[in-house]
This record gives C-alpha cells, sequence and structure tokens, in this order.
C-alpha cells in the first residue's frame, strides 16, 4: 500500500550504495583533520586587527573593517564550495582541494611574516610617523589572505556534511554534529591561547609557522583515511530544479488547480518506488502548476522539464521557500555579534591586560572567553538543558525554539557590553585604565548565545532543506555570518560617518551608544522572528522516532 503523505509533511528514503564505507571508523580522520584546519583558520582570524596594526601599520577602525571584510568572504564562500560538492564533485574532493589551498595560503603568510620587504617599516602604535603599506606590500597581503580564506571555506562546511553524511541514523548525525563544533570550538582556543601568545610574545613568524604545520599534519590524516569515507554522489545542480518549478509553475500560471493527486507528476515512480508518494501540500499552491500534467503531458514522456516538474521537486522548492523568512531574522541578529568581535579586540588593546606581573592578556585572544563558554553549554544543552526540558514538557525543544534563546541572549550580551564600555569611559577621564576582566560577562552571555545558536541553526537547515541540498544548507549558516560581516561593515562606515562615536581612538569615541543601537535592533529583530516561527510548520520532526507538534515552534 502507499504511503500517503500528506499536508507539508514528507517522508524521504535514500539507499546509500556505499554501505561498506562510512560509520565511526571515519571519525577520528575527520575530526583531528576538523582540528587542524580549525586552528590553521582561528590563528589568523582572532588576531589579524593586531596583525594588521603592528605589522602594516593600519589604523585601528580601518583594520577592523578589513578584518570584517576578510572573515565575511571566509563566512560567504563555503557556499561555492558547497555548490560545487553538490552539484559536481562531490565532498571529498573538495576537502582534499581545499585543504591544499589553504596550506599554500598559510605558508605564505608565514613568508610575509618572516621578509621584511614583504611589510613596511614598522613603528610606534599610533605615531603620526608611521609608514604605511605600499600598493605591492598590500597587494601581497590580499592575495595571500585570499587563499587563506579559499582553503578554510573550502573545507568548512564540506567536513560538516561530509562527516554527517558517514551515518545513517540520524541520531549519529547529531552526535557528528555536536563533535563537529565542539572540535571547532577546541581549535579556537588553542589559536586564541597558544597560537595568538606566540604571535604576540615570541614572533608571528613562529606563530603562523605552527600553523603551517597543523594545516600540514591536516593534510596528511585527511589522505590517509581517503579509503575508507564513504563518497557521496553529485546529483547535478539542484539550483537548476528549483528554478525549473518557478519558471513551469509561471508559464501555467492560467491553468486550474487539482485536488486529484493523479493529475500530478510523480517522476520516477518505479516498482520500488511505490511505497512512497509525496503529496502536493496545500501550501503555496500556486506552485503546484508546476507539477500538474496538462494536456498533452504524461508521466514518463516528459518532452520539456521546464513545463513540468516532480510533485518531490515542487516540495523542495516550497521548503527553501518557507526558510528564507526565518534566514533573513538570523542574519539580522548575526550582525551585532559580527561588531562587537571587532570592537572587543579594540576595547581590549585600551584596557589594563595585566592579571599578573607576569602574564598579560592578548587582545586578540579576548573572543576565546565566547569560544569556551559556548563549548561548556553546547555540551550542558545536550547533557542537561534539553534532556530536562524534554523530562518538563514531554517535548522536543525544536530548532526555532533554540535560535529564540539565542536572540534573547545576544541581545542581552549587547546591552552588558555597553554598560561595561560607559564604565570604560569613565576611568579613562579618572586616567586610570579598567582592567580586561570587566569585558569577560558581555563575551560570556555571547558564548551562551552561540551555543544555542550556532548548532541549531546547523540542524534547522540540514533537516529542513532537499536531500540534494544537503551541503548547500549546512552553508546557510556559514553564509549568513559572512553576510553579516559585510553589513557591520557598512554598519560601522555609516556610524562612523553619521556621528562622533567611532573616531580611530576610542577613548574619545561613544561605542557604548553604538551597542545601545544594536540592542534596538535586536529586539526588533526578535519580534520579528516570532512571528515568523509563529507561521512557520517543520516538515517533519522526529526524536527517537516519536513525531513532534510542528506547531511546537516559538518560546
Amino acid at each position: 500500500m502507499a504511503d500517503l503523505v500528506s499536508g507539508d509533511i514528507e517522508v524521504q528514503h535514500s539507499v546509500d550504495p556505499s554501505r561498506k564505507r562510512g560509520g565511526w571508523i571515519t571519525f577520528p580522520f575527520i575530526i583531528v583533520t576538523l582540528l587542524g584546519l580549525s586552528i590553521t583558520s582561528f590563528g589568523v582570524i582572532l588576531n589579524l586587527i593586531v596583525f594588521l596594526i603592528e605589522e602594516f601599520n593600519i589604523k585601528s577602525i580601518a583594520a577592523a573593517q578589513i578584518s570584517n571584510i576578510f572573515n565575511g568572504c571566509l563566512a560567504m564562500l563555503p557556499v561555492v564550495a558547497a555548490i560545487l560538492a553538490d552539484s559536481f564533485f562531490g565532498d571529498i574532493p573538495v576537502i582534499l582541494a581545499s585543504t591544499f589551498i589553504s596550506l599554500l595560503g598559510i605558508f605564505l603568510l608565514t613568508l610575509i611574516a618572516t621578509l621584511d620587504y614583504l611589510r613596511p617599516r614598522p613603528c610606534e602604535t599610533g605615531s603620526i610617523l608611521c609608514q604605511s603599506p605600499s600598493q605591492f606590500q598590500l597587494g601581497i597581503l590580499y592575495a595571500v589572505l585570499a587563499l587563506v580564506t579559499t582553503g578554510t571555506a573550502g573545507t568548512r562546511v564540506t567536513l560538516a556534511s561530509g562527516g554527517a553524511n558517514q551515518y545513517e541514523k540520524p541520531k549519529d548525525q547529531g552526535t557528528f554534529f555536536n563533535c563537529y563544533f565542539l572540535t571547532v570550538n577546541t581549535g579556537a582556543i588553542i589559536s586564541a591561547t597558544a597560537i595568538v601568545y606566540t604571535q604576540d610574545n615570541a614572533s608571528w613568524k613562529l606563530g603562523f609557522g605552527l600553523c603551517v604545520a597543523a594545516n600540514l599534519i591536516s593534510f596528511i590524516v585527511f589522505m590517509s583515511g581517503k579509503r575508507l569515507y564513504k563518497h557521496n554522489k553529485p546529483m547535478g545542480s539542484p539550483f537548476t530544479r528549483l528554478v525549473r518549478v518557478l519558471v513551469a509553475a509561471t508559464m501555467k500560471r492560467k491553468a486550474v488547480i487539482s485536488s486529484r493527486d493523479e493529475d500530478y507528476y510523480h517522476h520516477g515512480l518505479g516498482e520500488k518506488d511505490k511505497t512512497i508518494l509525496v503529496v502536493a501540500s496545500k501550501s503555496f499552491r500556486f506552485f503546484n502548476r508546476a507539477a500538474l500534467k496538462t494536456q498533452g503531458e504524461s508521466g514518463d514522456t516528459i518532452k520539456n522539464k521546464w513545463r513540468l516538474c516532480s510533485v518531490q521537486e515542487v516540495e523542495d522548492f516550497k521548503a527553501v521557500l518557507r526558510l528564507l523568512p526565518l534566514w533573513l531574522s538570523i542574519i539580522f541578529v548575526s550582525i551585532p555579534v559580527a561588531v562587537q568581535s571587532s570592537l572587543m579586540v579594540l576595547q581590549a588593546l585600551v584596557t589594563d591586560r595585566l592579571l599578573s606581573p607576569h602574564f598579560k592578556v592578548s587582545a586578540g585572544s579576548i573572543q576565546v572567553i565566547a569560544i569556551i563558554f559556548s563549548c561548556i553549554f553546547i555540551i550542558m544543552n545536550n547533557w542537561l538543558v534539553y534532556p530536562m526540558y524534554h523530562k518538563l514538557t514531554n517535548k522536543v525543544m525544536t530548532p526555532l525554539q533554540k535560535i529564540g534563546m539565542g536572540h534573547v541572549f545576544t541581545i542581552l550580551s549587547m546591552a552588558i557590553s555597553a554598560v561595561v564600555e560607559a564604565k570604560r569611559l569613565k576611568t579613562v577621564e579618572n586616567e586610570h585604565l579598567m582592567s580586561v576582566l570587566w569585558l569577560f560577562p558581555p563575551l560570556v552571555i555571547l558564548g551562551i548565545s552561540e551555543a544555542f545558536q550556532l548548532p541549531a541553526n546547523t540542524e534547522l537547515f540540514y533537516g529542513e532543506f532537499p536531500e540534494s541540498l544537503r551541503n548547500t544548507a549546512t552553508s546557510l549558516t556559514s553564509l549568513v555570518i559572512g553576510i553579516t560581516f559585510y553589513l557591520s561593515t557598512a554598519l560601522i562606515d555609516l556610524i562612523r560617518r553619521t556621528t562622533a562615536w567611532l573616531p580611530d581612538d576610542i577613548n574619545h569615541g561613544r561605542v557604548d551608544n553604538v551597542y545601545w543601537v544594536l540592542v534596538i535592533g535586536g529586539v526588533l529583530n526578535f519580534s520579528y522572528f516570532l512571528v515568523c516561527s509563529w507561521f512557520y510548520s517543520y516538515r517533519i520532526i522526529k526524536d527517537d522516532d516519536q513525531e513532534q507538534d510542528p506547531k511546537d515552534v516559538i518560546i
């Protein structure tokens, strides 16, 4: 008997031809590769502002903007890698090529830190006599950063989806995603402490050299496990299928929508596939016309794929369409985080960073507080918070509920940052530097926010997107971060043009006012998110094979 799936819920089954490969035997290879690449990328990201200021004599706000652009590229390019993996090459070849490109980029960055003629002459920070970098030096620097960005971006998402593809059970995939984020954060902690400390107190050459070693180990380890990996088969460009749905529905816009399932085209229903039947949902009914069989169109003899699509393709298109409003809200909640990541480094530079007579906190390491608490709360959420919520309510906390919690903690972090900065400005007036420890509380709250949001974003997109768009779905979280870095750069530039809040010397500015603006924007965006969440219906949500009420989507 056919298994009819009605409404907005559908069932998908896939048979993996590579059953002998994959599984937990691949876990050590993928995790070690991820750890080495995380150390490499964060070894560049976390201290890039300081590197630009101290080694290239670039002004502080300009360095923050360059860092935001770099981080934006680093977060947006994974979408390109995901499309290449989904459509043409598969995960494993993209990971191998990207790891090598990253190795080449970090090696050349080490050369820049080694050879004096590739950098301007050193001078005291803030001096008006500092020599600006030449066009040649900037060109080499940007080219090398482009290589590092391309290599890191190519592995960031494909390692996540490629690792999850090694497992057949959703529970194992969920466990892998938790391990993925913990490993990324572990690499960030190592970089923010050992690598950044080496760069600041020994030499940039040695610090970047350690990143080269980590990247090389990653490349060798991943190559060693190549025969064990389950390779996903590229399914052609999924975006072509999405566009076909839009074109077909538009061409048949005058057709009358039928309520009979036999009037719609179900592609590829052979004898083995007759147990599965996806019924056209009632939402976005206009696009059902794309699968409606009109005169002269029969199931197995399509002459024009741009006029007739399968019901599955239509439902895949709808799934993407439903997520767009939520995706926009996730972009807007990430803008304050991107602004804060830059301003916190600048704030740390003008605080008292001595924790003892022999230990001074590196400004680039300040963000490790958020990363550490993100790790702690990812573990706490999965072992304590989520099980407790399930026990008390007898319901599973949905991805949107987790993201909503992240919204609340992000707003709280910005408010605390504003209060702390106001206090710091008063200490400047008294000619007494505030301790860097005052910057820790907002970073702790930010870490809690990311512990809720980042895994939940990936879980939402990976679970709700069509199977043919799994890599692309995983990359959307990274794409959000990339877009927000560009938007935050534009926001900083707008604030600098219209106010006096962000001068090169922030001791004469009002960074606290910037944070209050972010608080107001966060509250408005959270209201928008709640509305979108209320109207959103999940395709299918399961926990231990128990279906969740699709309406349980908001906090």
